[in-house]
């Protein structure tokens, strides 16, 4: 299988190398902002034809940095073939930001030889509260928590967004910058549950993560609902007379 360069500096080949390598760039960081994407949703974003798009996704593709599979079509569906869906690889993903996964997990496995499971446990429940501060100093800017968790957590280095469901919203992180770590170590990701549910003043589900090898991180955050007023003492005693 060729690798990047082998594919873009044959001599002849159309050429501006940096232009295709740009086009790129922003291919993986537009599936990294808006999840799994087909070819023709990556250039409606980029305003890129499809034909380049799916070649851009061909060099991606053999250069480890994606993985492809068919689309998931629910109810019914057309006459064809579904599309390919285009996801970041574990690779494609250590290019965004993710440097000091090594250090991290020495650190954490020194502290678990030397504090055990209690020590990690604390360990991940202060670093995910460090969202807090950010948090609280959005909150006013915002009409819901869930608007300024997501302003916070990007700030943070998260791709956050939130996405309407019938019964709530979805959470949704489309970038993790702890997932090779947390996926040695899971607390870390019991502990951001704990802090969005700590933040929010809700009962929270975390549905995927990316740890565990899914595509995207997301949280189900149910619909607010208000207990039944209780009646009055007064109302009380006039429905006993």
């Amino acid at each position: 299988m060729k690798n990047e360069a082998e594919i873009i500096d044959v001599p002849g080949a159309s050429g501006d190398a940096e232009a295709d390598a740009s086009t790129r760039s922003r291919v993986a960081r537009s599936i990294l902002q808006y999840g799994p994407s087909t070819a023709n949703e990556l250039a409606d974003r980029l305003h890129v034809t499809p034909a380049a798009i799916r070649r851009h996704l061909g060099v991606l593709v053999a250069i480890g940095h994606l993985s492809s599979r068919q689309q998931r079509v629910y109810g019914h569906r057309g006459r064809g073939r579904p599309s390919q869906v285009y996801e970041l690889t574990e690779a494609g993903r250590s290019e965004f930001n993710q440097a000091y996964d090594g250090l991290a997990l020495a650190a954490l496995g020194y502290l678990d030889e030397i504090g055990g499971a209690d020590a990690v446990h604390e360990f991940a429940r202060r670093s995910a509260s460090g969202v807090q501060a950010r948090f609280e100093a959005l909150r006013p800017r915002y009409d819901t928590p869930a608007e300024a968790l997501v302003e916070a957590l990007s700030d943070e280095g998260y791709v956050a967004s939130l996405r309407p469901v019938g019964s709530g919203v979805q959470l949704c992180l489309y970038h993790c910058p702890i997932s090779k770590v947390a996926r040695e170590y899971p607390q870390l990701c019991q502990a951001e549950g704990d802090a969005f549910a700590a933040l929010l003043g809700s009962h929270v589900q975390q549905l995927a993560t990316i740890a565990h090898g899914d595509g995207v991180c997301t949280t189900h955050v149910p619909h607010h609902v208000d207990a039944p007023a209780r009646p009055q003492p007064e109302v009380l005693a006039k429905g006993v007379r």
